[in-house]
């Protein structure tokens, strides 16, 4: 009885993992939410973010996570960034330190500026387990809308992520938030 309970564990955790691997998340078109966050961390977040911005699909952008020092005229040089966009539509919090302080970041920021609907812009990876964290951290009134940036992330990098995902989801059902 134990061996077929352990056999059948491990066979879905191996399908979960390939499932994981096979359906990363894209960039999400066409869609308008009121704002934008992007955790730092992964290359094109922000720049994404910032497009998004710029062609007005969302009010306004948390950049989520940036570290101690860091401001909008660091990102209007590193990007190339309109100045006036970030002036009046950016952001910046420098509390987060990882995935789950970023959804609380996010979530104190959203409630602060009304927001009902989010646009989360992170590395395709990463999504599933950002937006869990967000939608725990914010409950289930919110709208959340994952917007992955393409990258070629290794296997260990996947490997890694996807277990964390797992360790989080149990722990999220289990109440520890």
């Amino acid at each position: 009885m134990i061996r077929r309970f352990f056999s059948v564990a491990v066979i879905l955790y191996a399908l979960g993992f390939v499932a994981f691997t096979l359906l990363l998340p894209g960039p999400l078109e066409g869609s308008t939410t009121d704002a934008v966050v992007v955790p730092t961390g992964g290359p094109g977040r922000i720049e994404r973010g910032l497009e998004l911005l710029a062609r007005k699909q969302a009010k306004r952008m948390l950049v989520t996570g940036v570290g101690a020092g860091v401001r909008k005229v660091d990102l209007q040089r590193e990007q190339g960034a309109d100045p006036r966009l970030l002036a009046c539509c950016v952001d910046l919090g420098p509390d987060a330190v990882d995935t789950r302080s970023n959804a609380d970041e996010t979530a104190a920021w959203l409630r602060r500026n009304r927001f009902k609907t989010v646009r989360l812009v992170t590395s395709d990876w990463h999504l599933a387990r950002a937006e869990m964290e967000l939608r725990a951290a914010t409950g289930p009134r919110l709208v959340v809308l994952g917007d992955g940036v393409p990258t070629a992330p290794r296997f260990g990098t996947l490997f890694n992520e996807y277990n964390k995902l797992l360790v989080r989801r149990v722990a999220i059902w289990a109440g520890r938030t």
